[in-house]
């Protein structure tokens, strides 16, 4: 972005109309790039006069600063001197204390104290007392990622960018949405779906993302401003795209309209960040809750859910691991009072869906969301993982209940031997649905499940004495894989020899 005093628009029809550079100031761009590149080892104070020159040859001088402004980023000034102006003007400053300097032969006295207390020349002193000063640091290197044009490209993008940063409110609809909303999120931004009647799309989504300016806050912060202005790549990165932003402009409400078919480009490579949450917060449960090898599979940015006119996607869902069931899980932190409501607006409209929130305490929304049939977990700070795996150990118990309940009673599979995990998988539930069960063709032993002759078969096939290794062998050949429990149920127990293996005997 730009600094706003270099801002260039047109309120014309009393609207809101970034000026952007064209092909006809691409010499302009170009003399810009030299001058830098043409003083690289002179002091800055000699780069700012030739920019005034070339300021007032070019018909815009704001634009020759805007273009400088940009290349001035990629430059790096440094203080040029024998030994640092600090420590020169200590010793200065001390040499002269010491003499009493009034008059210009007192002072250059003391400068010659202080070099031969410093062992440098007079002339070097002299010149590393102010060095450090701003206008008196040399440009060292100047490495601009941009020729002329996309110098440009740059400027129109920055333009831009600085233009919203007095935005309300920005409405966008892009042919690429999910990489919108994404970037919503990964930025930390406020909004919200609508959808369009609208049939006529010209290569849009019919939905239309509404995202809260930074004015609009109750307190306009500039890291959320920087953060609403970087949206803008994203939605440049489009093959098409429309937006429009009201812009408080000193207490005059404008509109600025801008689409794919102003000069708006993404003229390098910089992407945003790929954090993968829209906040420590969430990043933190996330990482937490990876931890517990709970049945719930946690999903980042799950399917929008209509809610009425308007469009949710949730920050998180959790999936049952074994049936298609889902929890959305949101998570409100500090939000603006309309912002709130709208969000609670949206958790009244949803229907035959099981959400989760977290509401920060400082909220004070958590009756009126649980009001709303939604369960609510008050946070302050982090989201504690356990309140979460409580709730979603109630959904699970009543999930398996349900399971249970519609599989028979008497469970017969045509297997010798199967394992209990493996049995539940067959039909689509958890293990825990079918404790209850009878399997009158098989004895369960541990977690797997074997005919009696099987284990008839392997009781003759092991005798006392035989290597721990040679009776896994055995019951291999079966398919079983628990040998502990099989062989607890033939009464034999495992006597270890240190190092050297194990033995089987009878109990």
């Amino acid at each position: 972005m730009l600094t706003k005093d270099l801002l260039r628009v047109s309120r014309a029809g009393g609207g809101y109309h970034p000026q952007f550079a064209g092909r006809e100031h691409r010499p302009l761009a170009a003399r810009v790039i030299g001058t830098y590149q043409g003083h690289v080892g002179e002091p800055r104070a000699t780069l700012e006069d030739a920019l005034t020159r070339l300021e007032r040859e070019a018909d815009d001088f704001k634009l020759v600063r805007g273009l400088a402004a940009l290349v001035e980023r990629e430059a790096t000034f440094e203080t040029d001197a024998v030994i640092e102006p600090e420590r020169a003007r200590r010793a200065a400053f001390e040499a002269a204390e010491a003499v009493d300097v009034v008059t210009e032969d007192e002072r250059a006295m003391a400068h010659i104290r202080a070099s031969e207390s410093l062992d440098v020349s007079a002339d070097d002193l002299e010149a590393a007392l102010y060095a450090d000063l701003e206008e008196r640091q040399v440009l060292s290197a100047v490495e601009p990622r941009w020729d002329p044009d996309g110098l440009l490209a740059q400027y129109n993008l920055s333009l831009a960018q600085t233009s919203l940063f007095d935005a309300t409110e920005l409405r966008v609809r892009s042919s690429d949405p999910k990489a919108l909303i994404s970037a919503i999120k990964r930025l930390r931004l406020m909004y919200e779906i609508r959808r369009l009647d609208d049939e006529s799309t010209d290569g849009l989504s019919e939905r239309e993302v509404v995202v809260t300016g930074p004015t609009h806050l109750f307190r306009a912060t500039r890291r959320y401003g920087i953060r609403f202005a970087r949206l803008l790549r994203t939605v440049a990165k489009a093959d098409a795209w429309h937006l429009e932003a009201t812009i408080d402009d000193r207490g005059a409400e404008r509109t600025l309209a801008l689409s794919d078919t102003d000069p708006i480009r993404v003229p390098d490579a910089e992407p945003l960040a790929e954090v993968s949450f829209d906040s420590g917060v969430e990043a933190d449960f996330a990482a937490r809750f990876s931890n517990l090898g709970l049945d719930w599979e946690l999903v980042r940015e799950p399917e929008p859910l209509a809610t009425g006119t308007r469009v949710m996607i949730p920050d998180f869902a959790f999936e049952y691991a074994h049936g298609d069931f889902r929890i959305y899980f949101e998570i409100m932190g500090f939000w603006t009072p309309e912002y709130i409501q709208k969000k609670l607006s949206q958790l009244a409209d949803l229907e035959d869906v099981a959400m989760l929130v977290a509401v920060n305490e400082s909220l004070g929304v958590g009756e009126e969301i649980a009001a709303r049939d939604h369960r609510a977990i008050p946070y302050s700070g982090t989201v504690r993982v356990k309140d979460v795996a409580d709730v979603l150990r109630e959904y699970e118990r009543q999930l398996v209940a349900d399971h249970a309940a519609r599989l028979p009673d008497t469970l017969r599979p045509d297997d010798d031997v199967i394992t209990v995990d493996a049995l539940a998988e067959r039909h689509g539930v958890s293990a825990d649905a079918l404790a209850d069960k009878a399997t009158p063709d098989h004895e369960r032993v541990g977690r797997t499940l074997v005919r009696p002759a099987v284990l008839e078969a392997i009781a003759d096939d092991l005798e006392a004495g035989m290597t721990l290794a040679d009776a896994e062998a055995v019951l291999e050949e079966d398919g079983i894989s628990d040998a502990s429990a099989v062989l607890s149920r033939l009464d034999y127990r495992v006597e270890w020899d240190g190092l050297a293996g194990g033995t089987i005997v009878e109990r």
